[in-house]
């Protein structure tokens, strides 16, 4: 008996990764390499995807700066594509308190809370989203925004 040869279709995966200062200059640039490097993979401006990953960096981002700072740390942004979908990591270097909210547990703030409503926007906007503990000290918010077919035609191209 011959074994049979699985057919499969290529994967194409494309990641991008970046260290980026600890700073509120940091958290910018991780947003507007973000969206430049969408439009360089093939998503154009504007569009939900690229509107749902600024915002989604925009909050990690701004969460390592505030909550996840070590002195003399950076933290990462990294951007994969593969298998239709867009996964956005971003890697701090502060492992204890405070950690984010496990996906489902997330609260809205009460009306007049200044902070607590990133998470939310996240919750909403990614399609699935974990929080992961590194060996070295630190931690990796990754958050998955589903592509549309017409997205993950454009970039299979």
């Amino acid at each position: 008996m011959t074994p049979q040869s699985i057919s499969r279709s290529p994967v194409t995966v494309r990641v991008f990764r970046q260290r980026l200062s600890s700073t509120p200059r940091g958290a910018r640039l991780a947003r507007h390499l973000t969206l430049n490097q969408l439009h360089t993979w093939g998503i154009p401006y504007g569009t939900d995807v690229s509107d749902a990953a600024d915002a989604i960096v925009a909050e990690l981002a701004a969460n390592a700066v505030t909550h996840g700072r070590v002195p003399g740390r950076d933290f990462e942004l990294r951007l994969a594509i593969g298998t239709g979908s867009l996964r956005v990591e971003v890697t701090d270097a502060r492992s204890g308190p405070p950690r984010p909210p496990a996906p489902g547990a997330v609260r809205p703030p009460r009306s007049l809370d200044e902070h607590g409503r990133g998470f939310v926007l996240v919750d909403a906007l990614a399609d699935r989203w974990e929080v992961l503990d590194r060996e070295a000290p630190g931690k990796t918010v990754r958050a998955e925004i589903h592509l549309p077919e017409w997205i993950t035609e454009r970039i299979s191209k």
